[in-house]
């Protein structure tokens, strides 16, 4: 036997099924956020395409499990063919305390951010802020991006990675703040910065502290007393200072009533045989109709049964039609006629002697 021979490789084995309590990616990337989570994968990362794709197959499949983002580092249990899951971890290189307050900074000085994220949205620019503090939110370079797994696969990354990265994106997706996360802040940390350096800033048109009249102060005389000029014409008053972001709305209707009813379920108090969703079902559908009417400027439906009857009301009135008129005259002619042919006929025929 030859040395090539002996030197087999192990006999291939199936894939296990996916777990139970496996997570089952149906779209990732759905929104811009989540979309460039997915682009630093297989950009930043500059995979294999067939990895990538078995990455993705793996993460639809629900092969990754345990996922847990804690101190700034992912790791996830992804099951494979062998009887133990691969361990994969993922970390982000983190920010230091300078950038991270002169991003916080330049967010506090938009009242957009700040209305967005205390609201739980993410703003659409909002790595711009991070940018001009010297960095960003996501990830620019493979450094940024630290990868590992315990499969004997070199590919950088593996399939096992790539499928654990598509599962993150998809939960970025429903919470944009696991980025805060990653970079080194949580978004309890960030929200309370926030509204501290909102605190701190100053009012636009405000005085100074040390302009402020106090109480116990002698009013000035009247010419003495500063006159403000504001320059604003009355075009001006409506008109924004900074362009207004761009909004976008959908009113379509859903495809089923009561879905998040549906999901959540009845509630442990809940004493009726019939489901919540299907007892609200009705309310559920005419509030969303009036919402939309409402939104689109759609007139009712007793409305617009309304301005019908009025529209037939003032409608002028049309003539009737006469068709029974010249129907009897037709057999008034008829009838005379046969009388006169009655008449001719006995005046025609021989009259019999008397006997």
């Amino acid at each position: 036997m030859s040395d090539w021979e002996s030197r087999r490789f192990p006999p291939y084995q199936p894939k296990r099924p996916p777990p139970e309590h496996g997570i089952r990616m149906k779209k990732a990337g759905t929104t811009w956020w989540g979309q460039r989570w997915i682009e630093a994968l297989e950009q930043v990362l500059g995979g294999d395409a067939r990895r990538l794709e078995r990455g993705r197959t793996y993460a639809r499949a629900g092969r990754v499990h345990d996922l847990v983002v804690r101190d700034g580092a992912v790791t996830a249990r992804v099951t494979g063919s062998r009887p133990q899951p691969y361990e994969v971890q993922i970390a982000l290189t983190q920010l230091d305390g300078a950038r991270w307050q002169a991003a916080i900074a330049n967010m506090a000085a938009k009242a957009q951010f700040s209305a967005e994220l205390l609201a739980g949205r993410m703003p659409a620019a909002i790595d711009e802020v991070f940018v001009a503090a010297g960095a960003s939110l996501f990830p620019v370079e493979r450094g940024d991006l630290v990868t590992s797994c315990s499969c004997p696969d070199w590919g950088d990354p593996c399939k096992h990675v790539a499928a654990t990265h598509y599962v993150l994106g998809e939960a970025l997706d429903r919470d944009p703040f696991v980025l805060f996360e990653l970079r080194g802040k949580s978004q309890r940390d960030v929200l309370e910065s926030l509204r501290a350096a909102r605190a701190q800033a100053p009012i636009a048109g405000a005085a100074a502290p040390e302009q402020t009249a106090t109480r116990d102060a002698p009013r000035a005389p009247d010419d003495e007393v500063p006159r403000v000029t504001l320059e604003l014409s009355a075009d001006d008053y409506d008109r924004p200072r900074a362009p207004l972001p761009a909004l976008a709305f959908s009113f379509d209707e859903p495809r089923a009533q009561g879905a998040l009813l549906r999901q959540l379920g009845a509630p442990a108090t809940w004493r009726s045989e019939v489901s919540p969703a299907l007892s609200f079902e009705g309310w559920i559908r005419d509030a969303a109709h009036a919402a939309r009417r409402l939104a689109l400027a759609e007139p009712a439906a007793a409305e617009a049964g309304a301005e019908a009857e009025a529209e037939r009301v003032e409608a002028p009135p049309q003539p009737k039609r006469t068709t029974a008129a010249p129907a009897r005259s037709a057999k008034k002619k008829k009838k005379k006629s046969a009388q006169r042919v009655r008449q001719a006929s006995t005046s025609r025929s021989p009259r019999r002697p008397a006997r």
